[in-house]
């Protein structure tokens, strides 16, 4: 991006670097970190909340594949595993607009509940596919808040649909 500045009667060309977006949301749930850790950090638990179709392995370097259908869905690299609070994800497959972004759990326990921030960084900009996908993780999110709570979650298929098929 470039702006164009006049000063008297000069010409002065400032560069702004992009800005990456990042997606953030924050839910609380009534349970202690290791259970929501467990259903983050491992496919079973991954398949509980976001979709039933997912497999892999909860293991520092290997992946998790996460799928929608025969044509949709997300491989992600596992990055970081602590029990004590925090699960960090890298997409390596999927739509271009997620490759490189990284989904980054983080957990802190707070009387009966264990506050989760999530955070979906590195968007190279602000898109449609961007602003939908925020409002799928904050539905997910709840998700993950039932699944954890109440032991059932809406995984998709059966998770609440936003529209076009989302």
């Amino acid at each position: 991006m470039v702006f164009t500045v006049r000063l008297c009667n000069q010409r002065l060309q400032i560069e702004k670097e992009s800005e990456v977006v990042d997606i953030v949301h924050q839910v609380g749930v009534v349970a202690p970190v290791g259970d929501v850790y467990r259903a983050v950090a491992t496919p079973e638990g991954v398949a509980g909340w976001w979709s039933i179709d997912t497999t892999g392995k909860d293991e520092v370097g290997a992946q998790m594949a996460v799928r929608f259908g025969a044509d949709d869905g997300f491989d992600l690299e596992i990055l970081e595993l602590d029990p004590a609070g925090r699960v960090r994800w890298r997409v390596v497959g999927g739509p271009d607009e997620w490759i490189g972004t990284e989904v980054d759990w983080r957990f802190d326990q707070r009387g009966e509940y264990t506050i989760v921030d999530f955070a979906h960084a590195g968007w190279r900009e602000s898109t449609e596919l961007m602003r939908e996908c925020s409002t799928k993780w904050a539905i997910f999110l709840m998700s993950l808040k039932e699944l954890v709570e109440t032991g059932r979650g809406r995984p998709a298929p059966d998770d609440v649909q936003i529209g076009d098929g989302h």
